[in-house]
This record gives C-alpha cells, structure tokens and sequence, in this order.
C-alpha cells in the first residue's frame, strides 16, 4: 500500500510539473527561446513618455522592454544613436517605430542580426533615398506651407538655414494629438521635443525592412501620416497590416491592439 501511494504521489508530481510548465510564460521561453527585449523609439513632437501605457501592458505580461531616446537632431545620426544602443543588447529583439521613430529604426536595424522583427506604429518606413516629409501624404496636415504648421526656433551650431520645427498650437492638438481627449492634448503640447527641419529632408539609408519581417499597426483617422500612405509604405515593405480606427497617437488611446500587434511580433521572433 505504502509503494502504491508513494508512486501515485510522484505520478502527481510529474502531472503538476507539466500543467505548471504549460501556463507558465517563462517556462515557455524555454521551450521556444528566449522572449526578446521589446525596444521602442518614439517619434517627433513627442519623447519616451508617450510609449508609457504600451510599456505597462508589456511588462506586465512578462517582457523586457527598452525606450531610448531619440535625439530628433538628423536621420543618419539619429539611426547611429539608437543602434549604438541596440548593440549593447544581448538576445533577439523587436524594434518599434512610431513616427519618425519609425525612419530610424528602418535605418538603425539594417545589418544587426539580433533585431528579429520590426514593429511600425503611424510610422514612416521609408525605402532608400526617400526623404520622410514627402511621405506623409497628399492630404496630410503638414503637406502644407511650412509656416502654417511650424513654428521656427533656432539652435545652437545649427547648419546654415536648420531650425528645431515646433507644432502650432492648433496643429498639435487638432492634428497630431486627434482623438486624444483635448484636456490631455492641451497638457502634452507645452512639452513636445522638436524636430528639426533637416531630419525631415535627411535621405533615408538601405531599409531594414527589405531583410527582417514587419508589422504595421496602421491607424485609419491619422492626420499627419495619412492612411493612404501608410499602407502604401506597408505595403511596400511586405508587412503584417493591422488597421485600428485611431489617430496620430493610437499608442497613446488604444495602447492595447497596439501592444498586441508588437506581441505577436515578438511570438514570431522567438
């Protein structure tokens, strides 16, 4: 009777351990590899913050994540910085573009090994030599004369003819910030991070896309990179297409499908 009982207990064990084992994420990643570090680039008018509510769920569901700055000084140093800090990482990663963010990380990817998927949020994904301004569309609320949507500010050891391009007022919170709720849009406009003019006309290099799968969440309200050249730039690039009815900041009002798109991602990555 005792060998009986103590034969059922270690049987039971070994059940527990595989039920265990099955629900367990980081038990999983043993299985299937490691999770890979989720590093996210913000874009212009806008800085790590604005990554805040995607960074939560993410962590939450057991992800290591990394939001570095993005210097909004040029492309080609701007890309330089953000894979300078994706070569201090070990182990497979997702990048993640927002924005302009999303030029860089088509350039800082090229030719690193570990970036296992690219993820772009209302992004630019530009192809080699374009330039992002031109890509946000036709009908895009910039593609208009400059000094309506911009206001110029100077900066030290500017180029001859650079300046930091700051949103307008009414730009920033009917436009760049639509579908935000007004008293939140009205509270991030104060601290938008400028771009400069030259980023924006900075030729893009080989684009990592041609090489490294992608996913594009593709918000069909956006104002700023309209819905028709978003799909055209994801379409180009052989990307997973995801349409949510978000605006310019869809990572900002609906965190979740976005946070979604980039896991589905990673489970590809790994």
């Amino acid at each position: 009777m005792q060998h009986r009982r103590t034969r059922f207990l270690a049987v039971l064990g070994v059940v527990l351990a595989l039920l265990v084992a099955a629900v367990t994420p980081a038990a999983a990643s043993y299985r299937h590899g490691p999770r890979p570090t989720v590093v996210l680039v913000h874009g212009a008018w806008a800085d790590g913050s604005s990554w805040a509510r995607v960074t939560s769920r993410l962590i939450d569901d057991g992800y290591q994540v990394r939001v570095p700055p993005n210097p909004l000084r040029n492309l080609t140093t701007d890309a330089a910085t953000i894979r300078d800090f994706l070569s201090t990482l070990s182990g497979p990663i997702v990048l993640v573009g927002h924005s302009y963010g999303g030029a860089v990380v088509t350039n800082a990817a090229t030719g690193n090994p570990n970036v296992k998927a690219l993820v772009y949020v209302d992004a630019f994904a530009p192809a080699e030599g374009e330039v992002i301004f031109p890509l946000a569309g036709a009908d895009s609320a910039l593609a208009v004369p400059p000094e309506t949507v911009f206001d110029f500010v100077p900066y030290p050891g500017a180029p001859a003819g650079d300046v930091d391009l700051y949103l307008k007022h009414d730009t920033f919170v009917t436009s760049f910030a639509s579908g935000v709720p007004r008293s939140q849009a009205e509270k991030l406009y104060p601290a938008q991070r400028p771009l400069t003019l030259s980023a924006g006309f900075t030729p893009s290099g080989p684009p990592a896309w041609a090489t490294i799968p992608s996913w594009y969440v593709l918000g069909t309200r956006d104002l700023i990179i309209t819905p028709t050249a978003q799909q055209f730039m994801a379409t180009r690039a052989g990307s997973t297409v995801t349409r949510i009815s978000t605006g310019h900041l869809g990572l900002l009002t609906d965190p979740g499908p976005v946070t979604a798109v980039i896991e589905q991602a990673a489970r590809a990555a790994r």
